[in-house]
């Protein structure tokens, strides 16, 4: 016999037919609309959400940590609220224990709906004409959050019908977990680790009991209860919940009273760094920075940055916008780097990523922009392993011109002036502009732009011709991390280093990310790359430029280079120690040109400023001098090796091996003491001094005598003439420019450019004219004249003692 049978067989026993049929219809109307809720939980759906393997793993915000696990920043997830998914199993017990003590005491107990709640609130509701409890379950409170309803019968009928379906298919510990991920726990806060974190700077797991009956009580009344808006409510809230746990036993009852006795304190909110620009390149990819496809995945990003460090170099340079504010610069940008690691230590897009006036949104790490003479170190390094350079090599440093196919390239220096047969050593440490674009023309733009993008700067994106040797002086635009990243390959000696910003990143459930790192390659010789630091650390070889005590100067090693773009728009400082690499630009991001601010004055003094401030996070040392390099003996003039008349010698750093050639600058000459002219052999000996001259090739020759410098006198003596010495007369000419020969101005210094016309005379002539568009001028000793370039045709022809020349025309576009 069914069960079913025996209960009506049962009935029909002991119950008269009348109240037999009452007692039936009871039951129907009690349980049909049960049966009725089951079947629209087994016809409800599960919502996608707690589909999930992982009920922690969905939409959270993206916390961004420094390298020791301080907060930066926090971005909030899709829905605009602060969300730090938990694994049940990290969560303190208590604050579980206190949830449950607030929202559903019964929870292991029911099957989604609780009916004695539900029969409680009816009745208190009935009683008092007024909702006193809410009969929801913590399933149906997950239920309610997962799929909103309308606050009415039928919606609470949808709510208890779904919680019922989440019962059937989770189990009560993936039911909490959920819950305690995605309830409110606080305006914008999603979830109890958010919350404790918000609200007490601390994961769930270090929460007292105290704190964790206070965060229970908020998810009753997120924004009622929020502490922000005042503490008096929810210590009440909180000491209620603590006198249930009590109650239900689920605490102890000498710690309740603890507990009740401790106040309600706040952790104190701080500002943050907010490391806006960082966040920004993260967020859009992190391409450049070695965090490609991290976008959208991480919940938790621990960068490489150093908060400490940060902070400091954020503070100099709105100091140093300040600073300059009277010469028209507007932004700043910094970016350090620890040369082992390629980690970026510090990172600063731009002072305020707020002031739209000033554009500051834009990211100075990441745009381009052109790094003016910080590139020369890259040329003379190719030049020491394809051309044949050291450090003792001489270039000369002199009006020069270079045809190209699109006119003649006309260099200047910055200071204005030639200086003549200068080192390599000299030429790059006091940034002469001549000798850099010489170099580049002896190792070739395409060769160049080849090491120059095989340095990292992928910014480089024209061809060798479009740059041309005006790349040598930065005539491209790159990015100040690429810059970083080149000059901290030389600091490793020639082994390329990627930069980087994330140090580690976990999903929502804890999970790290692959981060993939190349690995170093080499780039640079790395005797050259010892070299070329030796240089740029070299206070003395720079004091033609920069003078005693200026801002490149630190208490440590340090090698540094400055650069300033044309029309004085960028101005840019680099240099490393062994250990850190720091780059910083100064200008404005809408291109505008500073006022007269060189890398004395611009970014100078704040590369000064944060190296200081990066160097104190690791131990002074020296550069690593490596084998194969050898210090050697060398006339300074020449570069070669002194020979007897030679009156200085200097040390030098060449590779082992190097063959130089003996002195041939200087020279001993007689000298007929009477008038300065050479001495003749018939010159008695009573009236001839021995005299050490110096010696110039003929693309010298014309500086040399412009100069001043001590050279040979050209004459003999009439007192006693050298009769073996036969002079062929010079022939009146021009002879710069060429004829036919094209300039093409720079627009940004085109009120300042200018030719040196140089003309060739008989050394008899003491005084010659030179026809400018038929316009005369004079000229004396050594015959050379700087003449304007303006826009279009012009013909030169000199005079003396009525010969003329023959004419030479050149164009000026």
């Amino acid at each position: 016999m069914t069960r079913s049978r025996l209960v009506r067989q049962l009935l029909r026993w002991l119950v008269p037919r009348g109240r037999r049929r009452r007692i039936e219809l009871a039951l129907v109307v009690v349980f049909s609309p049960v049966l009725c809720l089951g079947l629209a939980a087994a016809l409800t759906p599960l919502p996608p959400e707690l589909r999930a393997d992982d009920l922690a793993a969905t939409d959270p915000s993206t916390v961004f940590l420094d390298r020791h696990g301080v907060v930066l920043c926090e971005v909030r997830a899709r829905d605009g609220t602060r969300a730090r998914p938990v694994r049940l199993a990290d969560i303190d017990p208590r604050v579980v224990r206190a949830v449950l003590a607030a929202e559903d005491k019964r929870f292991s107990l029911h099957p989604g709906v609780d009916p004695i709640a539900i029969t409680r609130a009816v009745g208190q509701a009935l009683f008092s004409r007024r909702i006193v409890s809410g009969g929801s379950t913590l399933t149906q409170q997950l239920a309610r959050n997962l799929v909103p309803r309308p606050r009415t019968v039928v919606g609470k009928l949808r709510e208890m019908a779904l919680a019922l379906r989440i019962e059937a298919s989770l189990s009560k510990p993936r039911i909490l977990e959920a819950y305690l991920n995605r309830v409110a726990f606080g305006p914008a806060l999603r979830g109890v680790e958010a919350a404790s974190r918000f609200y007490f700077d601390k994961s769930t797991r270090d929460l007292s009991l105290a704190e964790a009956a206070a965060l229970a009580s908020l998810p009753r009344g997120p924004t009622l209860y929020d502490p922000r808006r005042g503490t008096e409510l929810l210590k009440r809230r909180r000491d209620r919940v603590l006198e249930r746990m009590r109650a239900a036993r689920l605490a102890e009852s000498d710690d309740v009273d603890r507990a009740l006795g401790e106040p309600l304190v706040l952790a104190p909110r701080g500002s943050g760094l907010g490391i806006p620009h960082l966040r920004q390149a993260l967020l859009a990819g992190g391409k450049g920075i070695g965090t490609d496809g991290l976008a959208g995945k991480a919940a938790i990003v621990t960068t490489t940055l150093d908060r400490g460090l940060q902070r400091e170099i954020e503070i100099l340079a709105v100091q140093t916008i300040e600073r300059l504010a009277a010469r028209n610069v507007t932004a700043a940008s910094v970016v350090v780097l620890d040369n082992e690691t390629g980690e970026i230590l510090a990172y600063v897009g731009s002072p305020d990523i707020e002031n739209a006036a000033r554009l500051g949104h834009n990211d100075g790490v990441l745009a381009r922009r052109q790094p003016g003479s910080t590139l020369k170190p890259f040329v003379y390094g190719l030049g020491m392993e394809i051309g044949g350079f050291t450090a003792a090599t001489i270039l000369p440093d002199v009006d020069t011109h270079f045809p190209t196919p699109d006119g003649d390239y006309h260099p200047n220096n910055y200071d204005g002036r030639f200086h003549g047969p200068v080192r390599v050593r000299e030429a790059l440490a006091s940034s002469f502009n001549v000798p850099a674009v010489i170099a580049a023309s002896r190792v070739g733009p395409e060769r160049l732009l080849a090491r120059l993008r095989d340095l990292g700067f992928a910014s480089l994106d024209r061809s060798a011709r479009d740059y041309g040797l005006a790349l040598a002086l930065g005539d491209g635009e790159v990015r100040l991390l690429e810059l970083a990243a080149a000059y901290a390959t030389l600091a490793r000696g020639g082994l390329s280093v990627a930069p980087r910003a994330v140090r580690e990143a976990r999903v929502a459930s804890g999970e790290l990310l692959p981060i993939a790192a190349p690995p170093p390659r080499r780039v640079l010789d790395r005797r050259a790359s010892y070299v070329l630091t030796h240089i740029l650390a070299d206070r003395h070889a720079r004091l033609a430029t920069f003078g005693e005590n200026s801002v490149l100067e630190l208490p440590f090693p340090v090698a540094a280079k400055t650069g300033t773009s044309k029309g004085f728009r960028d101005n840019v400082t680099v240099g490393f120690t062994p250990s850190v690499t720091v780059a910083v630009w100064v200008g404005n991001f809408d291109g505008s040109p500073m006022s007269g601010v060189s890398g004395v004055t611009g970014a100078g003094p704040l590369f000064h400023d944060a190296m200081l401030a990066a160097s104190c996070l690791y131990p002074e040392r020296d550069f690593e001098r490596p084998e194969g390099l050898v210090d050697v003996d060398i006339c300074p003039l020449s570069g070669a090796r002194p020979g007897p008349d030679c009156p200085h010698r200097k040390s030098e750093l060449v590779p082992r091996g190097t063959s130089l050639a003996t002195c041939d600058m200087h020279e001993r000459v007689r000298v007929d003491r009477r008038n300065g002219l050479r001495a003749g052999p018939a010159c008695a000996d009573a009236a001839v001094d021995i005299r050490v001259f110096e010696r110039y090739p003929p693309e010298l020759t014309a500086w040399a005598d412009n100069a001043g410098r001590p050279v040979a006198p050209r004459a003999a003596s009439p007192f006693c003439p050298d009769d073996r010495q036969s002079e062929t007369p010079a022939r009146l000419r021009i002879a710069f420019p060429p004829d036919g020969a094209r300039f093409v101005r720079d627009g940004a210094l085109a009120a300042e450019e200018a030719i040196r016309v140089r003309v060739d005379v008989p050394s008899e002539a003491r005084v010659v004219r030179l026809l400018v568009d038929g316009r005369g001028f004079v000229l004396k000793p050594p015959f050379e004249r700087t003449v304007p370039l303006v826009p279009g045709d012009h013909t030169l022809v000199v005079e003396a003692d009525g010969v003329s020349s023959a004419p030479v025309t050149y164009s000026v576009r």
